[in-house]
């Protein structure tokens, strides 16, 4: 699914209007119809509904919806706010269909003075104040009718977007002055501001409905943008040919784990393993021998000549990828084999966890990454190596696309909806997922399984792809079997093979 800004959700509506061709009134009224119908499916007439709409497009869809609960007999109040004396064409239009129609219930519109109704827990508030075009925050009277809203109550039904909130960046909004809707129901694609994870406070639950907009401009119009799903996903996979030995599904070198952080290594090798790949060695510690030979049989062990940390770079010649830090450590000569471990290396990384903040530590050393090199920080690692914390989502965001393209490489700023941000200033979101996940060794799980995945030949963006909507699927199938609140990463490992079965059926 593609992610449009909101000149391009503009010339979607203007482009399906000429093209199809429809009257805008006509496109108006079957968004609509869909939108009163996903209402019906949550409510029944018996509850009461209150509406607000906005002199715009946006309101002009509220005052439709009202006409149509009303004909379904659900006992409804209307509010429009014209305070300027001036509605959209659409508005307008509505607005007099509602005022024609026999079965509308109480309406007023509002130009000077505004006596708000009581809104009681059993209502229902169905917001149709402002959608998509807005771009500055709201401020005087519709910030105070917004603040009442989110101190009553009652649910809060948001059409398109939650009012006061913006497609793309609100880092200068006014936060109070935002709808927290319990349900946003918006129309045909989701809008980046969907995707953070500060804004969704404001979002509640999140339906998208199709309203049949041009596919036509969809297809052909290029987005920054794009949330990777399952048929996406399924078009990636490299078969597996069935006379494959182990010496042609990939060779893959793990350097993991110190003294008393041997868990990272099993994890990330155990994952690698479960991937697809036809041989994994691990890179570790002596003193963690006996726990990777035991919990990790099927890899090879190679050990660093220190006892607790990793201390030198090693050869990597015959390998094709390499994963490198979950569990390293922090200690100098580590950092120091880590940046020479990632001059020696030709072949493609995955760097992670304490890869990242030795990085963080040396700033110089992110001058000297190779190209193409996969980062997989989350969100407070991604700030250490931007070298100071960001505001909030969007602006990190937005870090980490300057910062893959400067140098080059791929970075997977995980979260709920991990992005991959790409050297070409591109952003995949990722689908899958929940927050079960949010647990120690998550992370180091997804190192193993984007290892593998370059080991076996996918390319970078691939397998950066693949393996963060596998992790996320994973994840899912073992939310379902154990719960999220039992979930741990070794659970994520047990199900990827179903992961990969579903995406194979």
């Amino acid at each position: 699914m593609k992610i449009f800004t909101a000149a391009q959700i503009h010339e979607l509506d203007n482009y399906t209007i000429t093209h199809e061709p429809i009257k805008s009134i006509d496109l108006m009224e079957r968004a609509a119809k869909t939108i009163t119908r996903a209402i019906m499916d949550e409510w029944t007439d018996r509850t009461p509904m209150v509406i607000f709409a906005g002199p715009g497009n946006n309101g002009g869809d509220a005052l439709a919806v009202a006409r149509l609960l009303a004909e379904e007999s659900y006992k409804v109040s209307v509010y429009l706010f014209n305070i300027h004396n001036k509605l959209s064409e659409d508005c307008a239009a509505n607005k007099q269909r509602l005022i024609d129609s026999k079965r509308a219930g109480h309406f007023t519109e509002v130009t000077l003075n505004f006596d708000p109704p009581e809104l009681t827990e059993d209502m229902v508030v169905i917001d149709g104040l402002f959608g998509s075009g807005l771009n500055k925050p709201l401020i005087g009277g519709f910030a105070s009718l917004v603040k009442y809203i989110n101190q009553c109550p009652a649910k809060v039904v948001s059409i398109d977007i939650p009012s006061g909130l913006m497609c793309e960046d609100n880092t200068y909004n006014i936060h109070s002055n935002i709808i927290r809707a319990d349900l946003t129901l918006t129309l045909q694609q989701k809008k980046l501001s969907m995707m953070m994870a500060d804004c969704q406070k404001y979002i509640g639950r999140l339906r998208v409905l199709d309203i049949r907009l041009s596919k036509e401009y969809i297809d052909k119009t290029e987005a920054n943008c794009r949330i990777l799903e399952e048929q996406d996903v399924r078009r990636l996979l490299m078969p597996r040919d069935d006379f494959a030995h182990k010496g042609a599904m990939g060779n893959a070198l793990i350097i993991a784990g110190s003294y008393g952080m041997a868990g990272a290594a099993v994890l990330a090798t155990r994952a690698c393993l479960r991937s697809g790949v036809g041989k994994v060695t691990v890179h570790t510690p002596r003193r963690n021998y006996l726990v990777m030979q035991t919990a990790v049989p099927e890899a090879v062990m190679q050990m660093d000549h220190e006892e607790t940390y990793f201390s030198e770079s090693v050869d990597s010649t015959d390998f094709d990828a390499l994963g490198i830090g979950p569990g390293l450590g922090l200690v100098e000569n580590t950092a120091i084999a880590l940046i020479g471990q990632i001059r020696r290396t030709s072949c493609p990384i995955v760097a992670d966890a304490d890869a990242l903040n030795i990085l963080a530590n040396h700033q110089a050393w992110m001058q000297q990454l190779p190209s193409g090199i996969i980062m997989t920080p989350h969100p407070k690692e991604f700030d250490r190596m931007a070298g100071s914390t960001s505001n909030n989502d969007y602006e990190r965001l937005i870090r980490a696309q300057q910062m893959a393209e400067h140098i080059k490489g791929y970075i997977i700023l995980k979260g709920h909806h991990s992005a991959l941000c790409m050297p070409d200033g591109h952003i995949v979101f990722n689908a899958t997922g929940n927050s079960g996940m949010a647990t120690a060794g998550s992370g180091d799980v997804l190192t193993g399984i984007l290892t593998a995945l370059l080991a076996r030949g996918y390319d970078k963006g691939t397998a950066c792809q693949l393996g963060m909507y596998l992790h996320g699927l994973a994840g899912d199938l073992a939310a379902k079997e154990v719960g999220k609140e039992s979930l741990v990463a070794s659970d994520i490992i047990q199900f990827l093979p179903k992961a990969f079965l579903k995406l194979e059926d």
